[in-house]
């Protein structure tokens, strides 16, 4: 059987409402269809501008057999290259991040400009054109601050995302943070249980006590899971219209979703006990009570912006069974670390929140692995998210897939 017959029959197994059939999180074969299908065509998240603050600031990122380097420019852009030389392929950036004049391979010395033009390569032959061996450009797009690139050739569109999503973190101001921490965690699971296990929070309960200090297991404003909820966001949703902050779900299908929700009241921050986790606040912001701004990007980002640090988180395949979690703090560029924010106290819930979603996903994975594993019902109030999210991944892979593949047709619909 061909890959792209087991992949589509696989598809057609799927049912809507339950999880994905096994070999969908496990085969090799599906993923090397995903990373064409969806990692290299889709907008991901690579970073926050901040963090390629100067030019010749750098860092780059792996997405399956691909290096991308992240830079920014002596003209004040972020660029982002394929990470590999145009003499012989080698790799030019081989740390995680830096700073550099230069793009230089360290194997023959070929030197490339920041804006990917090739500039010396020695010992080459009076007809060699140096015009016809710039480093290959990767699409960039910069949404209020946070980096978004794509491998395609034609990416498609992202205007409506950057459109929606803006008014709601904008007042956050992302560009004028700083890295506080960072944290980057190797689970032994695949990247869609990786997706999944975040886009519920049925699991909450039973498992962050620490998160759940600040977090509301609600996820929509009119969320009747919790009944004194409804409540709490009329209140802060009065307050914020007064503030002028959206908080309403923004439309966004199955492909982003971006809404403003409080925490639990009394609670300002994402910390052990609710208290503020930086004294200055980011951006402009006067008022500390703002809950957060969660926001979801298909296929590898969330996002918490708070009034006083954001948390990004990427993620990004390593394998079929393996996947690397990104996740950064960041803070009011001017905030003193041990005045402003003790970095422990910043990242300490999250830190212990990831490594708990850690051990879920992978006894998950082993799980969906064994003989006995069928597809199981998702809780259409816990867990509509994922419902969004497999959708979306059945219908990406489905488009991807060649006319004759109808199967998939099937069961994406």
């Amino acid at each position: 059987m061909s890959a792209i017959d087991k992949v589509s029959e696989l598809m057609a197994q799927y049912r809507a409402g339950f999880s994905l059939p096994g070999p969908l999180y496990y085969d090799a074969d599906v993923f090397e269809m995903e990373m064409k299908a969806i990692f290299g065509t889709q907008w991901l998240f690579a970073c926050n501008e901040c963090e390629v603050k100067e030019p010749g600031d750098y860092l780059t990122l792996e997405i399956g057999r691909n290096s991308i380097i992240i830079v920014r420019d002596d003209n004040g852009e972020v660029q982002a290259w394929h990470n590999t030389c145009r003499h012989r392929g080698s790799r030019i950036c081989q740390e995680h991040k830096g700073t550099v004049g230069r793009l230089v391979c360290p194997y023959h010395q070929w030197t490339y400009d920041l804006d990917g033009k090739l500039l010396a390569a020695t010992q080459m032959p009076d007809d060699f054109d140096p015009k016809r061996y710039s480093l290959k450009p990767v699409h960039v797009a910069n949404v209020s601050g946070l980096i978004y690139i794509c491998l395609a050739q034609t990416p498609p569109d992202l205007d409506y995302f950057k459109q929606t999503v803006t008014p709601y973190i904008a007042p956050h101001q992302p560009a004028r943070t700083k890295v506080a921490f960072e944290s980057v965690l190797i689970e032994k699971a695949n990247w869609k249980l990786v997706i999944e296990n975040n886009r519920e929070c049925y699991h909450c309960a039973g498992n962050h006590p620490e998160l759940l200090v600040s977090l509301v297991e609600a996820a929509l404003p009119n969320d009747t899971r919790t009944h004194w909820f409804g409540d709490l966001m009329k209140r802060k949703g009065e307050e914020w219209d007064a503030l002028g902050l959206p908080h309403q779900p923004a439309q966004g299908g199955i492909e982003f979703r971006c809404i403003r929700l409080p925490f639990n009241e009394g609670v300002t921050s994402m910390t052990m006990d609710g208290r503020p986790a930086c004294k200055k606040l980011v951006g402009d912001l006067t008022e500390r009570d703002l809950g957060s701004v969660r926001m979801f990007h298909v296929p590898n980002n969330w996002n918490h912006f708070l009034s006083d640090h954001i948390i990004h988180f990427r993620v990004l395949p390593r394998g079929p069974m393996e996947t690397e979690v990104r996740t950064t703090w960041l803070v009011h560029e001017d905030a003193v670390e041990g005045w402003d924010y003790d970095v422990n106290r910043l990242a300490e819930v999250w830190q212990v929140t990831n490594q708990q979603d850690q051990v879920l996903a992978e006894q998950n994975f082993l799980g969906v692995q064994s003989d006995a594993y069928e597809p199981g019902p998702y809780s259409p109030a816990g867990e509509f998210m994922i419902l969004d999210f497999n959708r979306w991944y059945t219908t990406t892979m489905h488009e991807h897939l060649p006319p004759g593949a109808t199967s998939l047709r099937v069961a994406a619909e």
